[in-house]
């Protein structure tokens, strides 16, 4: 509109609300779900996986709304991934509460381009600007008057289409990530309630229909009998953990031989582990080539084999999607029973929380081969662990392929987030990978 001031940075479209303390005894009490620096993905993104909420203190001016954007001006390391890192609330997801570590980005009025602005702050240009302005050698902050000040000029067209690209893939890439949430939790109910809850036993055992196609039904035995464990199926044993599976270890190529690098193996390291419902790991931020492997410890790992990490960070577990090695801090578990190696993945999720009670160790918490051979495992046989295999996976391979479909969608979309700013890239370019489904 004519007499209109231009804008020009990204104080011109907001000014800046700062989160406050809280207090960690009420969280997972009812309330706002916290957002925190575990709630923005590495250069921006809404992460889910990692939400809770929080019963205190939450005034109207910390809560984050359905699309609004917020951001952290502070990083705890060095790589400086979440400085400045944007992130904004679905549009169906209930409010959030800021923390001492992010600020909401309030519009000045009703016509801040929000959906631009987002894109904006997830380019690479972004990314570059908030490393070089970063303050701090510990902990890396962004000083409020230098985020306000990077370069936001008013969108062209051209602009406006990019944003719309981004957008529609955007939204391919959480419909997929619902999916597979929704299938995943299929196939966990499935495993608890036949391994955990014996639910098809306890149906036989009051004369219930077990609810399952006859030759399966007929593989569960009709009671339970006493163990160290209590009350387990009949017929079925417990065994140490570390009898189930053979134990894989791992290593690392030496870093000082370039041609052991930059190859086309994935290498695995606990920063690989996949969150929330991507159950896979497909891709590694790290490569090794053959000559890699073939002059180290680690050694290739087939598809289907858990991955659990051992020192440091313990228990995130992973299931290998593509053939990879990983490196000393983890163990790769392969079952000794079932063909796909789903058993064990969920058997190992199980788990998890007994696993890091008896870590252990001086210097970081371990899980060695001792600790997975004091924690017992209910095992059932070998034909109801095929059963259950064939029975989830429909489920794990259709997670698996839309992870690699989303993965693709990804890489288009870090394709066109520098062209935002040059506005080089014509969209038409991006409209066969924008309509296609998984």
């Amino acid at each position: 509109m004519a007499g209109e001031t231009r804008r020009a940075t990204l104080g011109d479209y907001f000014t800046l609300q700062r989160g406050t303390t809280y207090k960690s005894r009420l969280l997972g009490q009812p309330g706002p779900v916290l957002l925190g620096l575990a709630s923005i993905q590495r250069n921006g993104g809404f992460r889910t996986d990692s939400l809770r909420t929080y019963g205190g203190d939450s005034p109207d001016k910390l809560l984050v709304h359905p699309g609004d954007l917020y951001v952290s001006l502070k990083d705890v390391t060095q790589s400086a991934d979440l400085l400045g890192a944007v992130a904004r609330l679905p549009r169906d997801h209930p409010p959030g509460r800021l923390t001492q570590d992010t600020v909401k980005l309030q519009p000045r009025d009703v016509r801040v381009p929000l959906d631009y602005l987002h894109w904006l702050l997830r380019t690479p240009q972004y990314r570059s600007y908030c490393r070089s302005h970063a303050t701090g050698t510990t902990n890396l902050g962004l000083a409020r008057d230098d985020f306000l000040a990077f370069p936001a000029p008013e969108p062209t067209p051209t602009q406006e289409s990019i944003v719309k690209a981004l957008d529609a893939l955007d939204d391919k890439i959480e419909l997929n990530r619902r999916m597979n949430e929704t299938l995943l939790a299929m196939a966990r109910a499935l495993f608890k309630s036949w391994f955990v809850d014996f639910d098809p036993v306890r149906a036989k055992m009051e004369g219930r229909d077990p609810g399952l196609p006859k030759h399966i039904a007929d593989i569960f035995p009709p009671r339970l009998v006493d163990s160290e464990l209590g009350g387990i199926p009949e017929g079925w044993e417990v065994k140490a953990f570390a009898d189930t599976v053979e134990i894989i270890g791992g290593g690392t190529p030496k870093t000082s031989v370039a041609e052991y690098w930059d190859g086309d193996i994935p290498w695995f390291s606990v920063v690989d582990a996949p969150a929330g419902s991507e159950v896979w790991v497909i891709d590694t931020e790290k490569k090794v080539t053959n000559a890699g492997v073939e002059n180290s410890s680690t050694r290739i790992l087939p598809v289907g084999t858990t991955i659990l990490s051992a020192r440091g960070t313990v228990g995130r577990i992973a299931l290998v999607g593509t053939p990879m090695a990983m490196n000393q801090s983890c163990y790769g578990l392969r079952g000794r029973s079932g063909p796909n190696g789903f058993f064990t993945y969920f058997s190992t999720r199980q788990l998890v929380s007994r696993l890091q009670q008896h870590a252990h160790g001086s210097v970081f918490d371990t899980i060695t081969r001792e600790t997975l051979k004091r924690v017992p495992l209910v095992m059932p046989t070998g034909e109801l662990i095929e059963a259950f295999e064939m029975s989830v996976d429909p489920h794990l391979e259709r997670i698996r392929t839309t992870l690699m479909a989303s993965r693709t969608l990804t890489k288009l979309r870090d394709t066109l987030l520098p062209k935002l700013i040059s506005g080089e890239l014509r969209v038409k370019d991006a409209e066969p990978f924008i309509g296609k489904t998984t």
